[in-house]
C-alpha cells in the first residue's frame, strides 16, 4: 500500500513578537482577524475588540485612517487592558499612516503592530519617503511590520515596469502571470528597503493577499521559496458566508499543507449584523480539522439520512457544541488538555455504535423504527443507555462528569 503523505514541514521562517504573540520561528499557527467598528467610537472598538479575543482571536487589527481614529486607539488599549485582554493591536494604515504616527506619539506607542500596504503607502517621489517614514517610527517604538501587498491596490509603477519588460520578452507570459509576479517583487523589495532603513529582519512579516484561490496559492507559494520572512496568509475579499470559508480554507489549506504560513486570517463579509467573530472560529475549525492546533473538543455528528427521521440528534449535536464552545473559556483554565476531547452524536444504528467507541465519550441515538434507546460509550466501551425525555440532560451531564474525571482528576494528581 502506497503511504498516504502527510504536511509538508514547516517552512524556516524568522520569528516575530508582536505584543505577547510569536509569529514564525517554528511557533504555532496564529488566528488573527480585524474589527469592523469606526476606531474613533472607542466603546464599540473595545466592544469587538474583546469579543474577538474572547473568541480565539490571537491578534485583532484596527483600522486607524484619521486623526480621530489614531487619537482614539491609547484609550482602546487602555480600556483593554483594564478588562484584562492583552491581545495585541495592529493599526492598519493607507495613504497618511506616516503622518498619523508622527502626530500622534500616543498611538505609534500603543500598537503592538504597523501594518503599511506598500501600493497605498505614497505615490511617485512621495512613495519611498513616506514608507521610510513609518518604518523609522516603527524602529523608534520597536515595533515590528506587516509588509501587506494587495491585489487591489497594487504598485502601478511597479506593474508597469514588469509588463513592459514582458512585452520585450521573446516568450512573453501572460498578463495574470507578470501581476503575480509584481505582488511578490512589492512585498519582496519593500521588505529589503525596509531592512536598509534599519528595521531588523525578525519585526517583519509579509502578506500578498488576492481574491483568486489559484492566483493566491501561486503567489505565497513562490514567496514562500524566495524568502524567509514570516507570512501572514489570507484571501482578500473573500466573500460571505459558505462561498467566503469555502474559498478560504481551500486556497489557506492547500498552503499549510505545503509548510507555507505563520499566521492566517479568514476575511469573511458578515451577514448584515451578523456575528464577527465566525472568521474567528472558522480560522481555528480549519487548523484543527487539518491537525495543525487544537482549540476545542471536536464533535462528530452524521449528517442524517432516511434513517433518522427524528430531529433529537441533530438539536442534540448542535447543543453539545454551542455548550463546548461557551464553555471553553472557563474549562482552559479548570481542565487543561480538555481541548483535545473528541465527542460523537451519532443518529443510528448504522456507525452510531462504531463512531462512538471511537470517540472518547460518544452517543449513538435510534433511528426510524429502531428502539427508543441509546448506548453511550466511554473510552471505546458501552457505559450506559440512555431513554426518555431527559436523553439530552442526561448525555450532557455524562460529558461533564467524563471532563471532570479524565482532566480534573489527572490535573490533580499531577499537582499533588
Amino acid at each position: 500500500m502506497a503511504e498516504i503523505a502527510g504536511p509538508q514541514p514547516r517552512r524556516t521562517s524568522v520569528g516575530v513578537k508582536v505584543g505577547n504573540v510569536q509569529v514564525g520561528g517554528g511557533a504555532p499557527v496564529v488566528v488573527q482577524s480585524m474589527t469592523n467598528t469606526d476606531t474613533a467610537d472607542v466603546d464599540a472598538t473595545v466592544r469587538q475588540v474583546a469579543d474577538l479575543a474572547r473568541a480565539g482571536s490571537e491578534i485583532v487589527r484596527i483600522t486607524v485612517d484619521r486623526d480621530e481614529a489614531a487619537a482614539a486607539v491609547p484609550h482602546i488599549k487602555e480600556r483593554l487592558l483594564r478588562m484584562n485582554v492583552d491581545v495585541p493591536i495592529v493599526g492598519d494604515f493607507h495613504y497618511i499612516g506616516h503622518k498619523l504616527l508622527a502626530e500622534h506619539p500616543g498611538c505609534a506607542e500603543a500598537l503592538d503592530k504597523y501594518r503599511i500596504n506598500p501600493g497605498n503607502v505614497g505615490f511617485k517621489e512621495k512613495r519611498d519617503r513616506q514608507f521610510g517614514a513609518i518604518v523609522e517610527m516603527a524602529i523608534k517604538h520597536g515595533k515590528p511590520v506587516r509588509i501587506g501587498a494587495n491585489w487591489g491596490s497594487l504598485d502601478q509603477e511597479l506593474l508597469t515596469h514588469l509588463m513592459d519588460e514582458n512585452a520585450k520578452s521573446p516568450k512573453p507570459l501572460e498578463a495574470r502571470a507578470i501581476t503575480r509576479e509584481a505582488m511578490i517583487q512589492s512585498a519582496l523589495l519593500s521588505a529589503a528597503r525596509a531592512e536598509e532603513i534599519g528595521l531588523p529582519r525578525d519585526r517583519i512579516i509579509l502578506s500578498a493577499k488576492v481574491s483568486a484561490v489559484q492566483d493566491l496559492i501561486a503567489v505565497y507559494l513562490e514567496l514562500g521559496r524566495r524568502s524567509d520572512y514570516a507570512i501572514h496568509l489570507g484571501l482578500t475579499e473573500a466573500g460571505m458566508g459558505s462561498k467566503g470559508i469555502v474559498a478560504s480554507s481551500a486556497a489557506l489549506g492547500i498552503l499549510l499543507q505545503e509548510g507555507i504560513g505563520d499566521t492566517i486570517r479568514i476575511s469573511l463579509t458578515p451577514e448584515p449584523g451578523g456575528d464577527r467573530t465566525l472568521e474567528v472560529k472558522v480560522g481555528q475549525e480549519l487548523l484543527q480539522t487539518m491537525g495543525f492546533r487544537t482549540f476545542v473538543p471536536l464533535v462528530a455528528a452524521c449528517p442524517g439520512c432516511g434513517r433518522t427521521t427524528s430531529t433529537t440528534f441533530q438539536e442534540l449535536a448542535r447543543d453539545i457544541q454551542s455548550f463546548i464552545r461557551d464553555s471553553m473559556p472557563e474549562w482552559k483554565t479548570r481542565y487543561p488538555g480538555v481541548e483535545t476531547l473528541n465527542v460523537a452524536v451519532m443518529g443510528c444504528i448504522v456507525n452510531g455504535p462504531g463512531e462512538s467507541k471511537h470517540a472518547d465519550i460518544g452517543i449513538s441515538l435510534p433511528g426510524t423504527g429502531e428502539q427508543p434507546t441509546a448506548p453511550v460509550f466511554i473510552d471505546g466501551k458501552k457505559a450506559k443507555t440512555l431513554r426518555g425525555p431527559t436523553l439530552a440532560a442526561d448525555f450532557k451531564t455524562l460529558v461533564i462528569d467524563y471532563i471532570e474525571n479524565r482532566f480534573g482528576a489527572a490535573n490533580r494528581t499531577a499537582a499533588e
